[in-house]
């Protein structure tokens, strides 16, 4: 019976209707992404709210850096769930125990790597993007408390993908939930008590990350299946984890060098004073909601296609793509659009500046309206890489939208210097790159046709 309970908690892939499987595990991703995205916006709504538009504007400017070291074991994470998803398919129990224990050292090796090179660069990186004198000792003090929990963040995003491979996405949701009441009642008591600014909005943070790692970690140690964690089985299998680099390494590259295009166009909203850089912040902020509904398909679609591809069932894989394409863009359209026409009210929980407000709502006009064709882009890859594919899809997406930002920033931003010909450059790049990352689809499936032949 006992066993029979934990089983309710995983999705059997390879079988059976595909549209309820794919809602039951999407649903509950979306919303622990959701909630994962408020302890941000926690962060930003109070400091916004009670520590001034300079505050505001230090955390904002730490986002596209933070995520430009970080994204690279983030992609390895994505390498760990592919590969377990393909084992689980095709129930390989002792590959799939050998993949979580060495993903669960990877990500502990790399959170403490990750901390001391984010405290150390913390300063010279941010001078290097301009951040303004009146901001940047704010910016510094955020970023270095942030990369001090590192570690705990990388062994829950680890851990969350061992899950999400093997079908459970509801008890990463219920850890996330009690981890951001706890992110939120921390943040206005550091904030408003104990008038600790920036700071107290991260060690809340890092405080509500710890929480949720000791409760996945704790879901890996209790559990009867084949994924269950073991400290005395912790060993790196160098097999594994080169299959694990050759699928999430080009992944996290990818993630790390288009972070520098991201970098570049926060280094240009910089030079747009302080102001403008808190209303870019707040606008981006909003629009993390809808990009980490819609990513949570690209999960769904790896891990579907990886659990499909590991059990043979090719002939699934064509209608994984097309659902989740419908679910992405339904997602992106309504959640998008809907987030334009409440700009102005939404903003106003973030700062009650008018100027930051307007400079919010230009970059929401732009960006958000179109935000489907991102996911759209997104969910392709998810199937590639699913099937195995790593290095296509970096590759196409670093030319279609890391190195067209680029070109965009030294040319077209260049003869015509406003914020909004900036963003026009995000939904450009969704297009070309999706086009293209359906070509390659298109050709990787007939390669599996003729292997299945």
């Amino acid at each position: 019976m006992e066993k029979k309970v934990r089983k309710s908690y995983e999705i059997d892939m390879c079988n059976g209707p595909l549209f309820g499987k794919i809602m039951l595990f999407t649903l509950p991703l979306m919303l622990s992404g959701i909630l994962q995205l408020l302890f941000n916006a926690a962060d930003v709504i109070v400091v916004g709210r009670f520590a001034g538009n300079e505050a505001l504007a230090a955390v904002g400017a730490t986002g596209s850096l933070t995520n430009l070291l970080v994204n690279l074991f983030i992609g390895l994470s994505v390498g760990a769930n592919v590969l377990v998803a393909r084992y689980y398919g095709a129930r390989q129990e002792e590959e799939v125990s050998q993949t979580v224990h060495t993903s669960i050292l990877v990500s502990a090796a790399g959170g403490i790597l990750l901390a001391i090179v984010g405290i150390a660069a913390a300063k010279p990186l941010l001078l290097m993007m301009d951040t303004p004198e009146n901001v940047i000792n704010h910016s510094v003090l955020y970023m270095r408390i942030y990369f001090f929990g590192m570690p705990v963040m990388l062994l829950f995003n680890f851990g969350s993908a061992i899950l999400r491979a093997i079908g459970d996405t509801r008890r990463p949701l219920v850890y996330l939930t009690i981890a951001g009441v706890i992110n939120v009642v921390l943040n206005l008591c550091f904030v408003i008590v104990f008038h600790m600014g920036v700071a107290g909005v991260a060690l809340a943070t890092v405080i509500a990350q710890c929480v949720s790692t000791s409760l996945i970690i704790r879901c890996l140690m209790q559990s009867e299946s084949c994924f269950k964690l073991c400290f005395n089985k912790l060993h790196m299998n160098w097999e594994k984890f080169r299959k694990i680099a050759a699928i999430g390494l080009p992944a996290g590259i990818q993630g790390s060098l288009f972070s520098i295009s991201n970098v570049l166009i926060q280094s240009s909203v910089n030079s747009f004073g302080s102001i403008a850089m808190a209303g870019n912040t707040a606008g981006s902020n909003i629009e993390g909601f809808v990009y980490t509904a819609m990513n949570s398909v690209h999960q769904t679609a790896v891990s579907f296609t990886g659990q499909n591809l590991g059990g043979r069932q090719y002939d699934r894989i064509n209608k994984i793509l097309i659902e989740c394409l419908l679910f992405v863009t339904v997602i992106g359209v309504v959640m998008g659009n809907g987030a334009v026409l409440l700009g102005q009210q939404i903003l106003g929980f973030y700062s009650p500046d008018l100027q930051v407000i307007s400079y919010g709502i230009q970059r929401m006009e732009i960006i958000c309206a179109f935000y489907c064709l991102c996911g759209i882009m997104d969910v392709l890859v998810g199937c590639i890489r699913g099937l195995g594919y790593a290095v296509m899809p970096m590759i196409v997406s670093l030319m279609g939208a890391c190195v067209f930002r680029i070109i965009w920033i030294y040319t077209v931003f260049r003869w015509d210097r406003t914020l909004r010909t900036l963003y026009i450059s995000y939904p450009v790049s969704w297009a070309l790159t999706a086009f293209a990352h359906l070509i390659c689809f298109i050709v990787v499936r007939n390669k599996l046709n003729e292997k299945k032949v």
